[in-house]
C-alpha cells in the first residue's frame, strides 16, 4: 500500500463489482459446523527464508527518476558493492510502472518513457546478474497511485501469464480499489493464476493487516503486510515494528509477517535509529527489501545493510520470529532461537535516554553452562558471561547478541557494560542543565563475566569549559564478576554556551581493557515570557505518527508543508500545531509559566476515520486530557494549569482505534509566562 492519505489511502469506493462480474467464482458459506482445514504453507520450495533485495517505493513514489536506468544501477551495485554477496536478490519495482489503459489486446503496457526497452529486457538485464525481478499489481480494478493504473482483479490469469512470460519472480499484490470483494478471495485468485504460469514467483500479499492475514494467508502467498506503510521516521518505524513483534507465533519459512520494506538510507532517521530498525526487522525474520537509492546513499548505510552477522539472523533457516520476553518503560528484551541452538538477543530502547537493558541465559533458553560466549553482532567482539546479558544502550538504540553455552568461555575477556546517566526530573525527562548550575550524573561499570576485572578507573569527558567533579570514588581496584560500581558526579557547564546538545562521556579503564559509552546533556533556550503562540517557539524534542509536526498548517501528508489551513468544524485557525497520532511536542517552561490553552479537534481534512485525544503534560503530571474526539466533533477548548513546570509536552494519541485518518490540531496554542 501507498499511504499518501495517513496512514491508509482513500481506498474504499462507493461501487462494488459483483464477483462474477470480476471473473470470480462464488462459493457457499463453509457450515459452523465443519471442522476448519489446517493451513500448511505454501510446498512451492520458494521463501524458506525472508526474501531479500530492494523495492524503489520508499524513495521514488511515482517520481520521474524511477525508470529503467534507476532499476539497472541498483542492480549493478548489488553485484559491485557486496549486496547480493551478502543475500540480497530481488530487485523489485513498485507502481507506477505502467501507463494508465491495457492495451488492445488487455495487456498491461510497460510506460515507454520510463522503460522504453519494456520490462522482460529489464528482467533479463536483472537475470543477467545473478539476481531476480519482481513487480507490483493491486488485487483491485486501479493501483493505489492517484494517477490511476489498472489493477488485476477481473484479469489474474491474463497478468500473472503476461509476468511469467516477462520472467518476473516475485509479484507485490497490494489492496487498493479492491471494490469490496473478499480479500481471501482476491489473492487465493492470484495465488492459483500463478501456479498455473508454471514459473516459481514469490507472492507478497500486501493487504495491510486489515483482515488478518497471518491468521489464514499461510496456503496463499510467501509473505503478507501486517501493517500501513511505513514512514521514514522512528515514530512510525516503532510502532509497525511493536505491532509485527505480536505476531510471531505466525511466521516460519515459506510464510513471514511482512512489517514493509527498510527505510535505512533515505534520511529521515539517525545511523542509530536505522542500525535498531535493520536490527529489530532480522529479529522478527521479515523480508529484508532495501528502500533507498543506492547510488545516492553513504558508506554508512552499507555498512549497515551488509552487516552479515546482523543478515544471518534473518536468514536462519530454523525461521523462528523473535518473540518478546519482555518490555517495560520502553525497554525491550527479544530472543529469537537459532538453528544450531544458539539464541539472538536483541536489547532495545526505545526512549530518549541511555538506559542498561538486560537479561539471562537461562531466561533466554539456553541450558546451564559453566559459562556462555556473547557474540555482539554490531561490535563484532567476543566476551564472555557467566549467565548475565546486560548492555548500556544509547535513547533508539539497540544492542544485538549471539549467545551460545561456551566450556572455553576463558579465551575470552569478560564483557563490561558502562554507562552514564542523568539525575531525571521525572521519568522520561531530558537531562537538562542550566548554565553556571550544577546537575547530577552517575556512571556505572558492571562486570558479568567470570573472573574479576582490576585496576577499573573512570574518568568523565566533557565539553571544553565544562567542570565534573565526582561525589564518590571513581577507582575500583577489583571488581568480581557479577558485580557493578558506580560513581555519581557533579556537572557544570559553563555561562556563556549557547543553547544545544552536548556529549557527556563516561571513559573507563582498566588491567583488562577499556570502555566508553557517551550521553548527551541539554542546554534549552531561555523560557518563554508574556502570552505566546506555540508554533512561534522552539521546542526541546518532537515526534509525530505521519509526516513532520507542522506550525500554523494542518499534518496533511508525509511530506513537510504539504497541509492546509488549520480547520476544525469549519472554523479556520491562523496559528497553531498540525499533528498525527502518535505526537508529542515538548517545550521548555522552565518554571516560569502558569497556563496552557488551545482549540483541539481533528482537522477537516480528513472527512471521515479520524479519533484522537489530546492530553497536556505538566512534567511528569497530566494537567489536561481532551477524551476521545472525532472527526464529527467541533473544536473543544483544552486548558491546563502548568504552573512550576519545567517542560510541558502537548500529546496527542489515537483515541483507541487505531491511527487511520487521525489527522489532528492544536488551533490557537498558547503558553501564558511571567
Amino acid at each position: 500500500m501507498h499511504q499518501r492519505r495517513s496512514p491508509r489511502r482513500g481506498w474504499a469506493v462507493a461501487l462494488v463489482v459483483p464477483l462474477a462480474a470480476a471473473g470470480l467464482a462464488v462459493t457457499g458459506p463453509t457450515p459452523a459446523a465443519a471442522a476448519q482445514p489446517v493451513v500448511r504453507p505454501l510446498a512451492d520450495g520458494l521463501a524458506l527464508t525472508p526474501p531479500m533485495g530492494f523495492n524503489n517505493w520508499n524513495t521514488t513514489h511515482c517520481d520521474a527518476e524511477f525508470n529503467e536506468d534507476m532499476i539497472k544501477g541498483i542492480a549493478d551495485i548489488f553485484v559491485s558493492r557486496g549486496l547480493k554477496d551478502a543475500g540480497y536478490e530481488f530487485v523489485n519495482i513498485d507502481d507506477c510502472w505502467a501507463l494508465p489503459q491495457r492495451g488492445q489486446d488487455g495487456n498491461l503496457v510497460p510506460d515507454p518513457v520510463r522503460f522504453p526497452n519494456g520490462i522482460k529486457a529489464l528482467a533479463d538485464y536483472v537475470h543477467a546478474k545473478g539476481l531476480k525481478f519482481g513487480i507490483y499489481t493491486s488485487a483491485g480494478t486501479m493501483t493505489c497511485s492517484t494517477i490511476g493504473f489498472p489493477g488485476s482483479l477481473g484479469h489474474e490469469q491474463q497478468d500473472a501469464d503476461l509476468f511469467a512470460s516477462w520472467g518476473v519472480d516475485y509479484l507485490k499484490y497490494d489492496n487498493c480499489n479492491n471494490q469490496g470483494v473478499d480479500a481471501r478471495l482476491r489473492y487465493t485468485t492470484m495465488r492459483d493464476a500463478l501456479n498455473r504460469t508454471g514459473r516459481p514467483i514469490v507472492f507478497s500479499i500486501c493487504e495491510w493487516g486489515e483482515n488478518r492475514p497471518w491468521e489464514w494467508a499461510k496456503g496463499v502467498g510467501h509473505l503478507w503486510r501486517t501493517t500501513g506503510d511505513i514512514s521514514d521516521n522512528w515514530d512510525s518505524m516503532v510502532g509497525i515494528a511493536k505491532f509485527n513483534m505480536t505476531l510471531a507465533e505466525h511466521a516460519g519459512p515459506a510464510h513471514w509477517n511482512d512489517p514493509d520494506m527498510l527505510e535505512v538510507g533515505n534520511g529521515g532517521m539517525t545511523d542509530t535509529e536505522y542500525r535498531t530498525h535493520f536490527s529489530l526487522w532480522a529479529m522478527m525474520a521479515a523480508p529484508l527489501l532495501i528502500g533507498a537509492d543506492l547510488r545516492e546513499v553513504g558508506e554508512d548505510t552499507f555498512d549497515i545493510l551488509t552487516n552479515r552477522e546482523i543478515i544471518a539472523l534473518d536468514q536462519d533457516r530454523l525461521g523462528a520470529q523473535a518473540r518478546l520476553l519482555r518490555a517495560e518503560n520502553g525497554l525491550h528484551v527479544l530472543v529469537k532461537p537459532l538453528e544450531n541452538g544458539d539464541r539472538a538477543v536483541a536489547l532495545f530502547n526505545e526512549t530518549d535516554l541511555p538506559a542498561r537493558i538486560g537479561t539471562t541465559a537461562r531466561e533466554i533458553g539456553l541450558p546451564a553452562a559453566s559459562g556462555y560466549r556473547l557474540r555482539d553482532l554490531w561490535a563484532h567482539t567476543d566476551t564472555h558471561t557467566a549467565g548475565a546479558i546486560d548492555a548500556a544502550v544509547p535513547p533508539h538504540g539497540t544492542a544485538v547478541y549471539r549467545v551460545s553455552p561456551d566450556h572455553h568461555w576463558f579465551r575470552h575477556p569478560p564483557a563490561v557494560d558502562a554507562i552514564v546517566t542523568p539525575e531525571p526530573a521525572y521519568p522520561g525527562a531530558l537531562p537538562l542543565v542550566t548554565p553556571g548550575k550544577q546537575a547530577k550524573f552517575t556512571t556505572s561499570v558492571g562486570n558479568a563475566g567470570r573472573v574479576p576485572v582490576l585496576a577499573v578507573h573512570v574518568e568523565l569527558r566533557l565539553p571544553e569549559g565544562w567542570r565534573a567533579r565526582p561525589t564518590s570514588p571513581p577507582v575500583k581496584a577489583v571488581l568480581p564478576g557479577g558485580q557493578r560500581f558506580t560513581t555519581t558526579w557533579e556537572v557544570t557547564p559553563p555561562l556563556d554556551d549557547p543553547p544545544g546538545r552536548y556529549p557527556v562521556t563516561a571513559a573507563v579503564g582498566s588491567a583488562a581493557g577499556r570502555w566508553s559509552f557517551t550521553a548527551e546533556a541539554y542546554l534549552p533556550t531561555s523560557p518563554p515570557s508574556g502570552a505566546r503562540q506555540v508554533s512561534d517557539l522552539p521546542w526541546l524534542r518532537a515526534s509525530n505518527g505521519w509526516g513532520p509536526v507542522e506550525l500554523d498548517r494542518s499534518n496533511g501528508e508525509q511530506a513537510a508543508g504539504d497541509g492546509g489551513p488549520i480547520t476544525i468544524g469549519g472554523v479556520t485557525y491562523a496559528k497553531g500545531l498540525g499533528v498525527h497520532a502518535h505526537s508529542r511536542v515538548e517545550y521548555f517552561t522552565g518554571g516560569r509559566c502558569s497556563a496552557f490553552r488551545a482549540e483541539v479537534g481533528v482537522d477537516d481534512e480528513k472527512a471521515t476515520d479520524g479519533s484522537v485525544s489530546f492530553e497536556v503534560w505538566a512534567d511528569g503530571r497530566k494537567a489536561a486530557d481532551s477524551g476521545v474526539l472525532t472527526t464529527a466533533d467541533p473544536a473543544e477548548e483544552l486548558a491546563a494549569d502548568i504552573t512550576g513546570a519545567t517542560t510541558v509536552r502537548l500529546v496527542v494519541t489515537d483515541g483507541g482505534n487505531g491511527v487511520n485518518s487521525d489527522h489532528a490540531d492544536w488551533a490557537d496554542a498558547s503558553i501564558t509566562c511571567d
